[in-house]
């Protein structure tokens, strides 16, 4: 097809000029005459002559004519050129339009995309996922499963909106993330973590089930955690009680994992931006994953300068608050904020008068390096059952977690392998207990 619209135009054009250059060398041939007698009195004869004269003039008029008709057929041709070229570029480029549509949709379905077709702004969301694409629940379906979003579903409150407990057609629970997107940051947000999530395969990254989108409302739909968050388990009503010494450093250990796969194997990297306790979800075996991707970012260093600063009170890292420098050690920081709760027992930031607050750090800071008085603060829910031999190891992590220096605070993929020998093997560590009885 491409072939036949280049050369067309051509060959007409080479055509026209080859009848026009035919018309034009074809030499005149006059009447003959009558016979020899006739041509040799015409030399002689002043009425011959003037015939001749006459049949000259006939001649240049012919001539004339034929120049003409030569113009006509050259401008016709040219005009044909033009209207054709203008006709097969017309169809050229419409064939090519449709391949690149055609080929596009079919890279589409190759990687796994899957475009909603929603209303208003929600129209650009697009999802792509490693792993297929991410369903599209049907807003009536989460109605239901969620009670019509009653309170007696209500899991807890987030920045932008509610989650809640819901069962689906098939029995499956899960948990619901209702969203008000209102806003240009929650609309963001949303379309951010769906995008995100639906790409990410992590035993310690949330699974995304699907999302969905009502009127200004989204919806996303994840894997139900029924240990809720570490923020609860630690600072609600149980107080921690029900997180043992190893049990607290496995959920700091697949945070560690969980991170580890943000920053290493996703390509381009992923930095969370708000790691905290209340974004660490715990399963009914109590492993840890992360979750809220909402102020994630995978980009490059140049466009991560440009970014507002967001993230939690607490556990922002101070490069990232004064100088809007973010990296993956300001996850680093963050994580050594949630290490020292795990550790102490305490919030990231705790009021101390009604104009005054304190953080972790600030507070911890000058104990921490002291093995003296580092047990002494440890948090009383397990105090009496940790070997102050990993105590210490613990907190020294800890420490190099939270340098103010960002270059002084290692990667996380450091913190996981300092990590996994301080965990017993049933728990994804290399400890082995002594669970041998002492000799008498």
């Amino acid at each position: 097809m491409e072939l036949l619209c280049i050369y067309l135009p051509s060959l007409i054009f080479h055509f026209s000029l080859a009848f026009a250059t035919v018309l034009e060398d074809r030499p005149f041939v006059s009447p003959p005459s009558s016979s020899p007698v006739s041509a040799s009195m015409a030399a002689f004869s002043p009425g011959v002559q003037l015939q001749l004269g006459m049949e000259e003039d006939d001649h240049h008029k012919m001539k004339l004519d034929k120049k003409v008709a030569i113009l006509l057929i050259v401008a016709c041709g040219i005009f044909a050129l033009i209207v054709l070229s203008s006709i097969f570029g017309c169809c050229i480029y419409f064939w090519r339009f449709s391949q690149r549509k055609k080929n596009a949709h079919a890279s589409d379905n190759e990687k796994g995309l899957t475009l909603t077709p929603f209303l208003g702004k929600f129209s650009s969301l697009r999802i792509i996922s490693n792993r297929g694409s991410a369903p599209f629940i049907d807003y009536k379906v989460l109605e239901k499963g969620t009670k019509s979003f009653g309170d007696e579903n209500l899991l807890g409150i987030g920045g932008f909106g509610y989650v809640y407990k819901a069962v689906l057609e098939n029995d499956k629970h899960v948990a619901v993330k209702k969203l008000d997107c209102v806003g240009d940051d929650a609309h963001r947000e949303f379309e951010n973590e769906v995008e995100l999530l639906s790409k990410m395969n992590h035993p310690n990254i949330i699974s995304l089930m699907g999302y969905s989108v009502h009127e200004e409302m989204g919806f996303i739909v994840y894997e139900l955690m029924p240990n809720g968050s570490l923020e609860d388990l630690l600072h609600g009503p149980s107080g921690g009680s029900s997180l043992s010494w190893h049990m607290r450093l496995k959920i700091a250990l697949d945070t560690a994992r969980g991170l580890e796969y943000l920053h290493e194997f996703c390509k381009p990297a992923v930095i969370h931006r708000d790691l905290k306790s209340s974004n660490i979800l715990l399963d009914s075996n109590f492993n840890a994953k992360l979750s809220d991707f909402g102020l994630a970012v995978a980009d490059n260093s140049h466009n991560r300068s440009k970014l507002k600063l967001s993230g939690t009170v607490g556990y922002v890292a101070p490069e990232y608050m004064l100088d809007g420098e973010l990296t993956e050690k300001s996850d680093v920081y963050a994580f050594g904020v949630v290490l020292l709760e795990l550790l102490l027992g305490r919030r990231p930031v705790e009021k101390l008068a009604p104009a005054h607050c304190q953080s972790i750090v600030t507070w911890a800071m000058p104990q921490l390096t002291n093995r003296a008085s580092l047990p002494n603060i440890v948090d009383p829910m397990i105090k009496d059952t940790v070997d102050e031999k990993y105590l210490f190891q613990v907190a020294a992590v800890a420490v190099l977690c939270v340098q103010p220096e960002p270059t002084y605070r290692p990667l996380i993929t450091d913190v996981v392998y300092s990590l996994i020998p301080l965990i017993p093997l049933e728990l994804g560590g290399t400890l082995r207990l002594n669970t041998q009885p002492a000799p008498i």
